[in-house]
């Protein structure tokens, strides 16, 4: 029991940093992206050394999660990525560089903070009530499960919700804005379970005795990737299609549920637990799905590229933006046209003699009445 306590102790901290450390790698490119953007730069954003900063820190969080799966059971990891939408939340309220109003502040970012402390409230709970049990992810374990009649049962009713929900989605062609993040549940809950038997026969390779021989090590590891390929395709064509709070809000709740029905029943991770303590866990799980809804929905939805025009002051010449790449530069506050540049400090300049005498003082019409008329 103290070994299995010891071992969820230690998946949980390393899913914890990990969706940390990915939220924050994500934070970081984005502002690279924005600050080239921002500043004309020329240069591509593989070029700069922020976006490579913000890889290797999505490479170290994405592979501390992958060894998170290996000490802690699958219902304890999946849920825990509402860390990351709480974190990505709170990165993106401190980048934010808009000054708002006490009412408006509140009004705009209430739902943020009440969504990040349901959330984590319900981390707390399914976490403290989360399963316990832990098996060791061999090479016979892994294939008695595979086998097992209740994975091969909940492969068929995933196959037959499909089935029918497929000519639905096909018909249809104003739909809600869920049918492709749906799509990516049962590839996550295919990929998290992958995942979990390739990591758990990987680090017991490495601390005992060694199952990289075993056939089942490579047929996980197809799988694996060939979800993961498939779950990335079907994520960008939903970012394309969609908003992507809904996605992120859709991804989670969905896929959190797919990937703890695929622990309970391919690991039995709930056999040893008590009614009170998988209550107690679904509670849980269902707070941070709201709390993660309210974070998601107070979002500012992304608005369509509109061409604007800048204009360089020194030579006078206007530049028109139609492509979507270039960012229009918000200026609060500036007594100018459009998106010119602020220059309310700069003082006028005066015109020469020649055109200050040709400038009416008052708007005068230079037509007669009668030659109104005449007309």
């Amino acid at each position: 029991m103290a070994d299995s306590y010891t071992e969820n102790l230690i998946g949980t901290l390393l899913a914890i940093f990990g969706n940390l450390l990915v939220s924050i790698s994500v934070s970081i490119q984005k502002q690279s992206h924005v600050t080239l953007a921002g500043n004309k730069d020329p240069r591509q954003y593989y070029y700069t050394k922020t976006w490579w900063s913000g890889l290797m820190l999505m490479v170290l969080g994405e592979g501390a999660l992958f060894v998170s799966y290996a000490f802690a059971p699958l219902s304890l990891i999946a849920p825990l990525n509402a860390v990351s939408v709480i974190s990505s939340s709170i990165l993106g309220f401190l980048f934010l560089r808009e000054k708002w109003k006490a009412q408006e502040f509140l009004k705009r970012y209430i739902l943020t903070f009440l969504g990040c402390a349901l959330t984590a409230g319900g981390t707390y709970l399914f976490v403290t009530f989360g399963p316990n049990s832990h098996e060791k992810l061999n090479a016979e374990n892994i294939v008695k499960h595979v086998i097992g009649w209740p994975f091969l049962l909940y492969l068929v009713i995933h196959t037959l919700i499909h089935c029918l929900f497929c000519p639905y989605k096909c018909t249809r062609d104003q739909n809600n804005g869920v049918d492709r993040p749906l799509d990516l549940c049962p590839l996550g809950s295919v990929t998290v379970i992958t995942v979990k038997a390739v990591s758990g026969m990987i680090v017991l390779s490495i601390l005992g005795p060694l199952q990289l021989s075993y056939p089942i090590f490579y047929v996980m590891f197809v799988c694996m990737v060939a979800t993961i390929v498939f779950q990335a395709s079907f994520l960008a064509q939903a970012s394309h299609l969609y908003d992507s709070s809904l996605i992120a809000c859709v991804n989670y709740i969905f896929c959190t549920t797919f990937a703890v029905v695929a622990g309970a029943i391919f690991y039995q991770e709930f056999n040893h637990e008590d009614v009170l303590h998988i209550c107690m866990f679904l509670l849980g799980c269902a707070i941070c799905f709201f709390g993660v809804f309210l974070i998601t929905k107070s979002k500012r939805k992304v608005k369509a590229f509109e061409p604007y025009v800048t204009m360089d002051m020194a030579q006078g010449i206007p530049t028109i933006h139609n492509k979507g790449w270039a960012v229009q530069p918000d200026y609060n506050g500036s007594f100018s046209y459009g998106a010119l540049e602020n220059n309310d400090s700069v003082a006028p300049v005066p015109l020469p003699m020649d055109q200050e005498l040709s400038v009416s003082p008052s708007p005068v019409s230079p037509y007669q009445p009668s030659e109104l008329k005449k007309d």
